[in-house]
C-alpha cells in the first residue's frame, strides 16, 4: 500500500489556518457584541456596493507591497553576496569594508533610515527621491546587512576540499565560486532567505509613513473615511497573514524540490 507523499500536508496548512483565523475573528466579534460596540462589517462585503468599493481599494496594496518587497530582496541578494564575499576574502581591507556595512546598516532601525532618507538626504545634498525609490533603497540596504551573513554562513559552511578538487580540474577561482560553490550555498540558505523575504515583506509596511500606497497606508486612508479601525484593520491582518502563509508555502515547495529542508533529506 503506497504512503502519502510527506509534503502534503503542507498544501493543506494555508487553507486551514487562514479558516481558523477567520473562525477566530469571527468569534471574537460576536463575542464583542456584549460590550457594547457595533460591529459594521457590510463595509468590508461584497455583496455591498459601498463593501465592494472599499475592498478594492484595499486589495489594491497587494501589488505595491508585493513589488517592493521582492525588488528590495532581489536587490539586497547582490549586495549580500558581495558584502559576504568581502567578508572571506584574505585581505584584510576587503573584510574590515564588509564588517563596518554590515554593523552600520544592521544597527540603524529601518523606520528611521527611510525618514532620513527622504526628509533629511534632500536638505543635506539637494537630492530627493519619490516615495517607491526611497522604501525600495532603504528596505535593500537594510535587508542587504542580513543576507550577507547569511550567504557568509553558507559561503564558511562549504568545505575547502571543494574549491580545491575544483582547482584540480582546471577551474578558475570564478568558475569555480559559479558553478561548484554557490550551488551548494544556495541549498543550504534558502530557508534562512524565505525567512528574510518574509521579515522584508512585514517591514515594508513602514514605508507607508512617507506615503507610499501598500497595503498598510490604504487601510490607514480608509480608516480616516469610514471610521472603523477594528474592522480595517482586522482585515489587515488576514491580509497579512495570507500574503505571509502563501509566501512560506512556496518557500517550502522550493525546498524539498532542491533537496533542502526537514523532509528533502534521506
Amino acid at each position: 500500500m503506497s504512503k502519502a507523499r510527506p509534503g502534503v500536508r503542507a498544501y493543506l496548512r494555508l487553507p486551514a489556518l487562514l479558516a481558523l483565523a477567520v473562525l477566530s475573528l469571527s468569534g471574537c466579534a460576536m463575542g464583542g457584541s456584549g460590550s457594547g460596540y457595533t460591529f459594521a462589517w457590510y463595509i468590508l462585503s461584497p455583496s455591498d456596493a459601498r463593501g465592494q468599493a472599499n475592498l478594492s481599494f484595499l486589495l489594491q496594496g497587494f501589488w505595491a507591497t508585493v513589488s517592493i518587497s521582492t525588488l528590495a530582496m532581489l536587490i539586497s541578494l547582490v549586495i549580500g553576496l558581495a558584502v559576504a564575499l568581502m567578508g572571506i576574502a584574505k585581505r584584510r581591507w576587503l573584510f574590515l569594508a564588509s564588517r563596518v556595512y554590515v554593523e552600520f546598516f544592521r544597527s540603524i532601525p529601518l523606520l528611521v533610515m527611510i525618514l532620513w532618507v527622504y526628509y533629511g538626504l534632500p536638505a543635506l545634498t539637494g537630492v530627493q527621491f519619490g516615495v517607491f525609490v526611497t522604501g525600495l533603497i532603504c528596505l535593500a540596504i537594510s535587508d542587504s546587512a542580513f543576507t550577507s551573513e547569511i550567504f557568509r554562513a553558507g559561503l564558511q559552511s562549504i568545505k575547502v576540499g571543494q574549491s580545491e578538487a575544483a582547482r584540480s580540474l582546471g577551474l578558475k577561482p570564478f568558475q569555480t565560486m559559479r558553478l561548484v560553490i554557490l550551488p551548494q550555498v544556495v541549498r543550504a540558505v534558502l530557508p534562512a532567505l524565505g525567512n528574510q523575504y518574509v521579515y522584508v515583506l512585514k517591514m515594508s509596511s513602514l514605508v507607508s509613513v512617507i506615503g507610499f500606497q501598500e497595503l498598510t497606508r490604504r487601510a490607514n486612508e480608509l480608516t480616516l473615511s469610514e471610521f472603523r479601525p477594528l474592522e480595517i484593520y482586522t482585515f489587515l491582518v488576514l491580509e497579512y497573514l495570507a500574503l505571509i502563509l502563501l509566501v512560506s508555502w512556496g518557500v517550502r515547495v522550493m525546498e524539498r524540490r532542491m533537496g533542502t529542508g526537514v523532509h528533502g533529506r534521506n
